[in-house]
Formats: structure tokens, sequence, C-alpha cells
């Protein structure tokens, strides 16, 4: 799997500069069949990214601009009458990767249709269940500064996703890297540049490589305390559910796998809690009050909780 994320992190970034470690996270995302939430200001080439990685593993890409008067069937499809017999025409979501562009301006029946794709791999239409293509990925973004006319998601459609990952501005010499790409007026850099580099069946051998990366009794152990602890914590009101523990344990199998190991150590797990917890805590105003952040309850769950040696 490490020759897999190489080609891919270096056809990614012939078009996006800075983002190497986010490009595997993505791919570790994709092989494990998880979701991703991508949390950054505008101008972070968080559409550019989606569109490049999908490039890369040769898959479909869907970009879908979630606004507050978007109906369920804009993005799962609708029946029409067509010469007489009623035909399903699928919508945006029937593709491989779907971006679903500023996810929190929908509003909530929107948001449920998008909640049964990503976990139940299908949608139910008329009384009818159409089943999605694999490999499905969904890229969800929200802009981490304007919440004006937005609706929040719910804790259960959180839980959904495997990690949340932060875009933030880069480093100087990477901005001045940005700039000395080829860009054509004020687009951003064509994606003609970036190839398939991976073919379905070594994707689909990742995927069984990284179910059979080996976890002991301890590792398994100290996942499960470490989402226990979550739960235990006195500025957090609402902990890592059951579903977080077994998106810690895939997400640190990806990372040995990423690094070469056939087997997960603690600090696979120490690397994944971070991306995979901080978006399942739901905090105790008092603590919100003191700017108390869900990365500052992640770092005390890792603090009180013994790494097994």
């Amino acid at each position: 799997m490490r020759d897999l994320a190489a080609r891919v992190r270096a056809e990614v970034e012939k078009v996006v500069v800075g983002q190497g470690e986010l490009v595997e996270q993505l791919l570790a995302a994709a092989v494990v069949g998880g979701h991703v939430l991508l949390e950054g200001p505008p101008g972070t080439a968080k559409t550019l990214l989606a569109n490049a990685l999908a490039r890369a593993l040769d898959v479909e890409f869907r970009r879908v601009q979630f606004t507050p008067d978007m109906l369920p069937s804009d993005l799962t499809g609708t029946t029409a009458l067509r010469g007489g017999d009623l035909v399903f025409r699928p919508g945006p979501v029937f593709t491989n990767v779907l971006l679903a562009d500023e996810i929190n301006r929908t509003p909530p029946k929107t948001q449920a249709a998008l909640l049964e794709a990503m976990q139940e791999r299908q949608v139910s239409i008329d009384g009818e269940t159409h089943p999605l293509r694999a490999p499905f990925l969904v890229l969800a973004t929200q802009n981490p500064i304007e919440y004006e006319g937005t609706y929040p998601l719910p804790e259960a459609q959180l839980d959904r996703f495997l990690f949340k990952l932060e875009l933030g501005y880069l480093p100087e010499s990477d901005e001045i890297a940005i700039l000395r790409l080829a860009h054509r007026g004020v687009s951003p850099p064509s994606l003609d540049s970036v190839r398939a580099v991976i073919r379905p069946e070594e994707l689909e051998a990742a995927r069984e490589a990284v179910d059979a990366t080996a976890v002991s009794d301890e590792v398994a152990a100290f996942v499960v305390a470490l989402v226990r602890k979550t739960r235990e914590l006195p500025s957090v009101e609402l902990g890592a559910s059951p579903r977080a523990a077994v998106h810690l344990l895939a997400a640190a199998r990806a990372l040995a796998r990423l690094s070469g190991r056939d087997f997960v150590t603690p600090d696979d797990v120490v690397d994944a809690a971070r991306p995979v917890l901080r978006h399942r805590l739901v905090l105790r105003p008092e603590a919100e009050l003191e700017r108390y952040t869900a990365e500052d309850a992640v770092r005390a769950a890792l603090a009180s909780v013994p790494v097994p040696r």
C-alpha cells in the first residue's frame, strides 16, 4: 500500500501543493470504505483535491453544491414518465467520489437522503431501493468561518464520517509553489496532467490487505479504552460511540499498511485518534465558553489512557 500511496500522492501533487499527508489519509478512507469531512476556508483547493484524487484512482467524480433550496431528489434522482413508462433517472449520488460541497447549507431532509447513501450504500425512491456503485466515497466540505443560514450536521450524521480533516493556509513556500503551477488566467491548474495510477484490482487488494492487518489484544483494548475515556471527560457531554471504535481501528490498520507494516501498533492508534474522534465529541456549554475544543478533549483522553508497550 505504500507504493499505491506514493503513486497517488505524486499525481495529486501535480495540481495540489502541500497536502501530501492529507492525500494519504483520503486514500486510507477510500480503502476502508469511510467518508471524510473536509473543513477549511474558501480557496484551499478542497474541490481540486477531491477531483484529482478521483482521477488518480481512475473512478468517476461528481460535485454537488448544497444549497438551502435543495431537495432530496436533486441528489438521489427522480422517477420520470418517458414513452408511457416510468423511468428512474439517477442523481449525482450515483458516482464513486461525491464532493458534497458545503453540506451544512442544505436542509435536514436532503442531509438524511445523503445519510442513507453513506451508511447503506443505497438510496430509496418511491419505495424502491437502488444500490450505489463501489467504491463510494463522500467528501463533504464545511466552511468553518460562516455559519449563518446553515443547518448543523446532527451527531448521527457526523458519526458516519471516518475522518474530519482540516485544510488551513499553507506556508509561504507552498503558496509560492502554487503560483508556479501552470494556470490559465484565474482558473485552477488543469487536471489533464493527473493520470490514473491505480487499477481497480489494486484497490481491492489494498482493501483485503488492510482487513488482514494483525491487531493484538492489547491494541484492541487500547482502542476501546480510548473511546470509552472520551465519555468520562468532564468537558464532554456526548463521547465517542462504539462505531467510533470500529472506525478508529480501521483507520489504524490503514495507517499501519501505509507505514509498510502488517500489524497495528499503539502509535497507529494515536495517529488516527484526532481525525477519527474530534468531530464525534459534543462539549458541555461551560467548556465551550472557556474555549475548550474537541481537539483538547481528544488530547486529554490520549494523555489519560496508558499506552501499551
